[in-house]
């Protein structure tokens, strides 16, 4: 089936999209952006036009890192008020405090290496990024050590979308392939955490 929507309307609407949602997703971590990349990968690698995987991975990992400063200058400024703000509360409510000082020992060992490490980790962007805010750092010293946290953290979410593109002919197979391998990576921590 051949869609009726021009290549280039596709690309106007499927970036931006794209760049919106993994925004949000960094601002509100309940969007499964690495699920999103992985799928838009797989529709980049089936599609001929050049540089498609190039702007995939620019768009994500841009959105990626300006959602993250945003959430942290948030965080700082709610350290900075006097009754602390819904931003900040927000972010600790998504800390368990076991974790948080798993990524405050961690960070203190290890510095910006376990920045870059915990975007890679599910549900590891959060405690370690509540660490920095709590340790005060500044945005410029987070940024510094987010913006190759990103670049990674899109690489890799990419690299899971090609592979599940390579192996199917249909780019709606390749999309579920990703996306049940991104979930699969995703709850891989948290049944370890249990079995332990």
């Amino acid at each position: 089936m051949t869609s009726t929507v021009p290549d280039p309307t596709r690309q106007a609407l499927g970036y931006p999209s794209l760049f919106l949602l993994v925004l949000i997703g960094a601002l509100v971590p309940v969007v499964p952006t690495g699920a999103l990349v992985s799928a838009a990968a797989v529709v980049a690698f089936h599609r001929t036009a050049p540089f498609s995987l190039l702007l995939v991975f620019l768009t994500a990992s841009l959105a990626a890192f300006l959602g993250d400063a945003a959430l942290y200058w948030l965080g700082r400024r709610g350290l900075r008020s006097k009754n602390g703000s819904r931003w900040l509360k927000a972010i600790r409510s998504r800390a368990p405090e076991e974790r948080l000082e798993q990524a405050q020992e961690k960070l203190a060992g290890h510095g910006v290496a376990v920045l870059v490490l915990s975007r890679l980790v599910p549900a590891g962007r959060i405690p370690v990024m509540l660490a920095c805010l709590l340790a005060e750092w500044p945005l410029r010293r987070f940024s510094r050590g987010n913006l190759p946290a990103c670049l990674a953290w899109a690489v890799t979410y990419q690299v899971i979308g090609i592979l599940g593109g390579s192996l199917f002919s249909e780019p709606w197979e390749g999309v579920v392939a990703a996306i049940a391998l991104t979930v699969l990576v995703s709850a891989v921590p948290g049944v370890v955490r249990r079995v332990r």
